[in-house]
């Protein structure tokens, strides 16, 4: 391969790379589930920790799977396979690049669930449903949508219409295109909803949480939720990175993207902070609501707030922006490895992922009503409780994340020649290399490990 990509496209620009590696990083990871997770964790404190970990775990690791991709210029497994025969290694490391796509498929699984939600709030928000409600009437609204199965099925169905008509047309045509689209319009709406939130919202108390740390709040859970947040957040470990690096030509810059993906998705989860807690504040609402944060106390701040029905109806398009954006990369690596390994035609190949995917995402569905008592792992400590869907992220977002990123970082830190990493890197040998080869081989497997193993154990 001599490190040139073998993949049949490649990303017109590095603009085109950076909006959709950006789009599938910048998802319901951010504006879902980080505010949550800051409201959860002891606000600030968390949020400095996830700083830490993106930064100090995420970059590293982000341009080793971009650097594995290009290198290999294929499918995760493939580009791994490649990499490792190029460096006189076995062919069984293509294993990272397989549980990276077994993990993208679980999470594109009950993501597009988790999406299907954000259609059906955004029609609610049009509809002035949420107008005058009290916390009884969102709460209902909420739990009424999950016990609803046809509903949820209907939306999960209209999702991965979406995902299909752009997946099989292609990474320029298709991909490319629709994340020009869906990145400015969940750009443009989370400024609105900034601006609204320091105008019509509590700023203040804002700027307490999310500024003035308590460290007492920080536990190994915290440090763990952490870790597992940015791993969620910028998509390590889930073989879509390795797939876009494979459309990455020669000239494109691994460290320079890789360090405006890791800000630029930072950006949005902290702005997205911005956008939500003000009126979270400003309506006595609780910031550590969990998972229903979004979609049951922010409807009662709507309903509330002067122009509640607008600004509610722009807020679930930027949630409706992410989750597609984060979907469309999830669906883009299995559909690689489809093509690649099962010589399937890109059409036929997105209409059997996205087929299997939406078949799995019944099981999710049918969990918050039918399947309700079900708990699939409940022998494992760490599942205790977890209901289908909770099992499914949990899973993905706590274990194989980490597997995957340890995995990866161990391969290339320690199996990979020295030259051909500067040489796919394209970086000289001088301290940037040096601080990336300490943490990919001395600090982050172990971190990892360390994490994976306590996280278990708890």
């Amino acid at each position: 391969m001599a490190g040139t990509s073998g993949s049949t496209e490649q990303w017109s620009s590095r603009w085109g790379f950076l909006l959709a590696a950006v789009g599938f990083a910048v998802g319901m990871g951010n504006i879902w589930r980080f505010p949550y997770q800051l409201g959860e964790n002891g606000g600030s404190a968390f949020l400095i920790m996830y700083l830490a970990f993106a930064l100090g775990i995420g970059l590293p690791l982000l341009i080793t799977e971009i650097s594995l991709g290009r290198r290999g210029g294929a499918s995760a497994p493939r580009s791994v396979i490649n990499v490792a025969i190029q460096s006189g290694q076995s062919i069984r490391w293509g294993f990272i690049g397989h549980l990276g796509i077994f993990c993208a498929f679980i999470i594109l699984s009950y993501y597009t669930v988790l999406s299907g939600w954000t259609l059906d709030y955004f029609v609610k928000a049009a509809k002035g449903a949420f107008e005058g409600a009290d916390a009884n009437v969102t709460g209902v609204m909420f739990s009424n949508l999950l016990a609803n199965p046809w509903i949820l099925l209907f939306w999960n169905t209209v999702v991965h219409l979406l995902i299909i008509l752009v997946i099989r047309q292609g990474v320029q045509a298709g991909l490319e295109r629709a994340v020009r689209i869906l990145m400015p319009a969940l750009f443009a709406s989370m400024l609105v909803m900034v601006v609204y939130g320091a105008v019509a919202g509590d700023m203040a108390a804002t700027l307490r949480f999310l500024l003035e740390p308590d460290f007492s709040k920080i536990t190994f859970g915290t440090a763990m939720a952490a870790i597992g947040q940015a791993f969620f957040s910028i998509g390590i470990g889930m073989g879509s990175l390795i797939v876009f690096g494979a459309y990455m030509p020669k000239d494109f810059s691994i460290p320079r993207s890789a360090t405006a993906v890791i800000f630029m998705d930072t950006g949005v989860a902290v702005l997205a902070g911005f956008a939500i807690f003000p009126l979270v504040f400003q309506y006595g609402l609780n910031p550590g609501a969990g998972p229903g944060l979004i979609f049951q106390t922010l409807p009662l701040a709507f309903g509330q707030m002067p122009g509640g029905q607008l600004f509610g109806a722009i807020f679930f398009v930027l949630l409706i922006s992410a989750a597609l954006s984060s979907c469309l990369g999830l669906a883009e690596g299995c559909v690689n490895w489809v093509e690649e390994h099962l010589s399937i035609p890109r059409a036929r190949g997105t209409l059997l992922v996205m087929g299997t995917a939406w078949i799995l995402g019944i099981t999710s569905i049918l969990g918050f009503s039918v399947w309700k008592d079900v708990r699939p792992l409940e022998f494992i400590p760490s599942y205790s409780g977890k209901d289908i869907f909770d099992t499914f992220d949990h899973l993905a977002a706590n274990n194989l994340l980490l597997v995957g990123g340890a995995l990866s970082a161990i391969f290339l830190g320690w199996f990979v020649p020295r030259a051909l990493k500067l040489e796919e890197i394209n970086v000289k040998d001088g301290l940037f290399f040096g601080f990336w080869r300490l943490m990919i081989r001395f600090v982050i497997p172990p971190v990892l490990i360390v994490t994976l193993m306590m996280g278990i154990v708890e």
